[in-house]
């Protein structure tokens, strides 16, 4: 039997959906990945980008339409995601304060419908301008933190409240303070906004101090790296570390080296929302394996 397309049909009929692309994650044991053990993994959904109180119809003629879509399709999943992450840039940003904590309470007040567990982290959208202040008042007084969830640990580090962008060195001491108290066998996926390694810094795609992170990282075996940013789906390792894009549900941007400046897409009415979409990420609690599934925002 061929395992990655039974990976990938077992994996649609969990999440309860009719298409989308499958990535296989080739971290080592993905040949060995075999899905039906709900004791023993699980799969969540990653959202990402939604920059909710943008409005340019050029670009996306449904912006008021795209977050109420995806936390649709996300509540009628057969199989309930264990949980929901949404990997930064809630809102756009805004230099009036006022209407940067409207968006953001709007945000979260639509948010609030999804009907599993949800974990939110900021983008530079929502928090560079003041240093996560508004975003902090609305989500939580930690811009950074971890948790852990059947047998994976969890980090989601933040590089988007200091505009440099930088990790800084007090968040890279709590990060090495952190994976001294795991074991080197210990699964971890990080969370993050930006791209750790140095993609594209012309376009402010990269982390300065990211490679800090990943040199902590690679004594452990088991590291896989999910954030959004770049606005399109993206697959690339640092060793072994595997590190994935996601899309983001408000407008894709040019990937790079096919436009001379970072730019956003223009809206294809021949083929709306293919450009836009979300991940569902099933996961191996041994951490040696992951599927994920792209799938592109719903037309109606």
């Amino acid at each position: 039997m061929d395992e990655s397309s039974f990976n990938r049909r077992d994996f649609l009929k969990l999440a309860g959906v009719g298409g989308g692309a499958v990535f296989a994650s080739s971290l080592p044991g993905c040949a060995n990945f075999m899905p039906g053990k709900p004791d023993n993994d699980f799969y969540f959904v990653q959202l990402s980008d939604i920059h909710w109180g943008y409005n340019n119809a050029a670009v996306n003629p449904d912006f008021k339409g795209s977050l109420p879509k995806a936390i649709a399709a996300v509540n009628s999943l057969e199989q309930k995601p264990d949980f929901v992450v949404f990997t930064g840039d809630l809102t756009q940003s805004t230099d009036d304060p006022k209407l940067r904590r409207a968006r953001l309470k709007e945000f979260r007040d639509m948010a609030a419908a999804i009907n599993v567990p949800v974990r939110y982290f900021a983008g530079e959208h929502d928090a560079a301008l003041d240093r996560g202040e508004a975003y902090q008042e609305f989500f939580g007084e930690t811009l950074r933190y971890t948790f852990d969830h059947k047998g994976l640990h969890f980090i989601v580090l933040d590089n988007i409240s200091d505009p440099a962008p930088i990790l800084g060195d007090k968040q890279i001491e709590w990060l090495r303070a952190d994976l001294a108290k795991q074991k080197p066998d210990q699964p971890i996926i990080v969370l993050t906004h930006r791209p750790l390694f140095s993609m594209y810094p012309q376009w402010d795609w990269a982390t300065r101090d990211g490679d800090k992170a990943i040199d902590l990282l690679m004594p452990f075996k088991n590291v896989t790296v999910f954030y959004g940013h770049i606005h399109h789906e993206h697959h690339q390792k640092t060793g072994h570390i595997e590190h994935h894009a996601a899309k983001s549900l408000m407008f894709p941007l040019a990937p790079v080296g096919t436009v001379e400046k970072k730019t956003q897409v223009l809206w294809n009415a021949a083929k709306p929302y293919d450009s836009l979409g979300w991940r569902s990420i099933r996961a191996e609690t041994g951490g040696e394996a992951h599927v994920l599934m792209e799938q592109a925002l719903a037309k109606t």
